[in-house]
C-alpha cells in the first residue's frame, strides 16, 4: 500500500516540515502553497488523500479549493487543516465532502492515523465501484460499457 498525499498550505515552514515527516514515514507526499497550485497539481496527477489548509492568503481559500478538488477528483479524500478553527468552516467543509478536519497544531501521529483512515475510505469506494462494474458485466454479458 502506497498512499499518495498532497499537502496544500501557505505556511511554508509547516508545509516543508510535514512533507519531510510524511515521506520519512513512507507516505509518498508532495506539497504546494496555494489553492490554484493544488488544482493544477490535481489535474496532472491523482492523489489518495489531500491535506488542505482552510485559510490561505491569495486567491482560492480552502473551501473554494475543496469544491474544485471534489469536481475534478470526487474519490480523493480531503482532510481540512486549520489553525483558525471555526465550527462554521468545518461544517461547511464536511458538507462539501471533506473526510475530516484537524486543528493545528496537530500531533503527527494523529494526523497519520487520519490519513490512513482517509486512504482506507478511498479504497473502499474504489472497491465498490469496481464491484458494481463487474456486476454490470455479469448481468449483461457481451455488452460493452464505455469507461
Amino acid at each position: 500500500m502506497e498512499i499518495k498525499v498532497l499537502v496544500v498550505d501557505d505556511e511554508i515552514d509547516f508545509l516543508e516540515t510535514i512533507i519531510k515527516r510524511l515521506n520519512k514515514k513512507g507516505i509518498n507526499t508532495v506539497g504546494v502553497s496555494s489553492g490554484e497550485a493544488a488544482v493544477e497539481k490535481i489535474k496532472e496527477s491523482a492523489f489518495d488523500v489531500i491535506l488542505l489548509d482552510i485559510k490561505m492568503a491569495g486567491g482560492m481559500d480552502g473551501i473554494d479549493t475543496l469544491q474544485e478538488i471534489k469536481r475534478l477528483r470526487p474519490l480523493a479524500q480531503v482532510i481540512l487543516l486549520t489553525g483558525h478553527g471555526t465550527v462554521e468552516s468545518s461544517v461547511e467543509g464536511m458538507k462539501l465532502g471533506a473526510f475530516d478536519y484537524v486543528l493545528k497544531p496537530a500531533r503527527f501521529e494523529d494526523l497519520c492515523e487520519k490519513i490512513t483512515k482517509a486512504y482506507q475510505e478511498k479504497e473502499n469506494q474504489d472497491s465498490k465501484i469496481r464491484k458494481a462494474n463487474i456486476d454490470q458485466l455479469v448481468r449483461f454479458p457481451g455488452r460493452v460499457f464505455d469507461q
